[in-house]
């Protein structure tokens, strides 16, 4: 074995290196990856579309002319056509993008606070709390997703704040059941077991003690929440229960162009790739977070 030599050697002084910050290491990971990087780059599109709509937009999304009525791809300065109102698509579906990131990211956001505030309630008291909360997730899971959000959206009247009212109303159960069994699966760690006996409080253990070591999982199912969020709100306002005219939305335009979809099938196939590529997006930067959370895959 080396011998170490005096530290007061001028010869032999070691100069410490800086270890590199974890988060520089996991953003340094996220670029390296394929499936973040190209869902990153879909949702940074959609995002800044919708928060510079006044300035992409070529048109008012509301303005009529009947004269353009049904005009074709790039046809008098239309670059995706207008629809039987004359209305400018390219217009239309980029308005349509905020509508769509609102419902995903607030009614997620609904669902996040439901569902995690359960969950931890749930995972660490446990006895009668966790078997009400768990059986009321089993009761609303036991209803189809769609059918659900169609009955709650039927009884609140359409609107974008009642979709999004249903939609967190509905998605709470799956953050409930995985918050649940982290904690479970945590507060029988050993440095659970020590804050417990130094007297902290179960507020205290709970949010800075178990609620961080959840985080992973809560945002890999949160990223791929927005893209079934957007497709539900899609759904809905498809069947005319969700966003009502004049506001534009992909679902309602997709099915408004159903109607012409032998004269001006780009009516329906512009919105429908707008949501493709959308959830597209958020599924694959969910799924790389998940690989880049996952023990196994690092």
């Amino acid at each position: 074995m080396a011998q170490l030599e005096p530290a007061n050697n001028p010869e032999h002084v070691t100069i410490p290196l800086k270890k590199s910050s974890k988060v520089k290491d996991f953003l340094s990971l996220m670029v390296k990856s394929k499936s973040v990087l190209i869902g990153g780059i879909i949702v940074l599109i959609v995002i800044l579309s919708a928060i510079f709509a006044p300035l992409i937009a070529t048109h008012d999304p509301n303005e009529m002319e009947m004269s353009k009525r049904l005009m074709g791809p790039m046809e008098e300065g239309h670059l995706l056509g207008t629809d039987n109102y004359g209305r400018d698509l390219f217009s239309r579906i980029v308005y349509g993008a905020r509508v769509s990131l609102e419902v995903g990211v607030v009614s997620v956001s609904v669902s996040l606070l439901i569902g995690v505030t359960l969950g931890l309630v749930a995972g660490y008291y446990g006895g009668w709390l966790d078997n009400i909360i768990m059986r009321t997730v089993d009761i609303v899971l036991s209803f189809p997703v769609l059918l659900l959000a169609i009955a709650l959206v039927a009884a609140l009247g359409p609107g974008i704040d009642n979709v999004i009212l249903a939609l967190g109303l509905i998605y709470w159960t799956n953050y409930a059941r995985i918050v649940r069994a982290n904690v479970m699966a945590l507060k029988e760690e050993e440095y659970i077991q020590a804050a417990k006996t130094i007297g902290s409080s179960d507020f205290r253990i709970i949010f800075y003690n178990i609620l961080p070591n959840c985080l992973a999982p809560i945002i890999v199912v949160a990223t791929l929440g927005i893209g079934i969020a957007i497709v539900a709100e899609a759904t809905l306002s498809f069947l005319g229960l969700g966003i009502q005219p004049p506001d534009s939305s992909w679902g309602w335009t997709l099915s408004f162009g159903m109607k012409f979809i032998r004269d001006a099938a780009h009516l329906s196939i512009y919105p429908g790739l707008a949501i493709m590529f959308t959830v597209l997006g958020f599924n694959l930067l969910g799924d790389g977070i998940r690989d880049l959370t996952d023990s196994k895959t690092k």
